[in-house]
C-alpha cells in the first residue's frame, strides 16, 4: 500500500476509518465524517484565534483542578465508539475548536473516544455550512449536550442544549452580558469578553 502523503494522493469518493486516518502523512487538518473525508479548511483568520483564544481564557481558570477538561483544536474526537474491530470501525474523526469533556474515561492519548459535554465551533468564512448543518447534525445524532456556535462576522453566538434527542436553541447571544452554560449550571461566560479586540 502507498503511503499517503498529499491530501491530493486521497479518493474523495471512497469511504475511510480512522485507521487509515491515523497513516496519513501530510500537513492538512482533515475530518472524517461517516467515512467521508472533509476538505482541508483554511488556516484560522487572526479573529478566529483572538476569539477562540478569549473562549479559553473564561474557561480554562474554570475547570482547573476539575473533573472536565478543556481541548482545543487540533484535538480528535472520535464521535464512534470502537468495538471488535478498534480503529477500522471508527468512521468520524472531527476536530472541534474547543471541546469540553467531562468523563475522564473518555480520554486517551489520541483524543476523545465518544461525544464531548460541549462543542464550541466559530465559524469561518468557508465552513458556515459545516458548522451549522453538517457539524450541528452530526453532534446532535452522537449525544453533544451543547453546542455553541460562534459567529465572528456577526459577534453573535447561537447555544444549543440537547433535549429528547434533538437541539434546542437556549440562547443568540447578540450584545454584551452573560451567556449562561445549560449543561454546566452556574457557568456563565461574558459575550464582551468573547469578541474583545476581535
Amino acid at each position: 500500500m502507498t503511503p499517503i502523503t498529499q491530501f491530493s494522493q486521497l479518493d474523495l469518493t471512497k469511504t475511510y476509518s480512522y485507521a487509515d486516518y491515523l497513516t496519513w502523512k501530510f500537513d492538512e487538518f482533515v475530518e472524517l465524517i461517516k467515512g467521508k473525508v472533509m476538505r482541508p479548511m483554511d488556516g484560522p483568520s487572526r479573529r478566529h484565534q483572538v476569539i477562540s483564544t478569549n473562549l479559553l481564557r473564561q474557561l480554562l481558570p474554570v475547570f482547573t483542578g476539575n473533573s472536565c477538561q478543556v481541548y482545543h483544536a487540533p484535538f480528535d474526537v472520535r464521535l464512534t465508539t470502537s468495538g471488535a474491530n478498534g480503529d477500522q470501525q471508527i468512521q468520524t474523526v472531527v476536530q472541534p475548536d474547543i471541546c469540553i469533556i467531562c468523563d475522564p474515561a473518555k480520554l486517551d492519548d489520541r483524543g476523545c473516544l465518544g461525544a464531548p459535554d460541549w462543542i464550541i465551533e466559530i465559524v469561518s468564512p468557508g465552513n458556515t455550512a459545516r458548522d451549522t448543518k453538517t457539524k450541528f447534525d452530526l453532534y446532535e445524532e452522537s449525544s453533544v449536550r451543547e453546542y455553541w456556535i460562534v459567529y465572528p462576522g456577526q459577534n453573535t453566538v447561537t447555544a444549543y442544549v440537547l433535549e429528547n434527542e434533538r437541539y434546542q436553541l437556549t440562547g443568540e447571544y447578540i450584545e454584551p452580558g452573560q451567556m449562561p452554560v445549560a449543561t454546566l449550571p452556574g457557568l456563565n461566560l461574558e459575550w464582551a469578553e468573547v469578541f474583545a479586540g476581535s
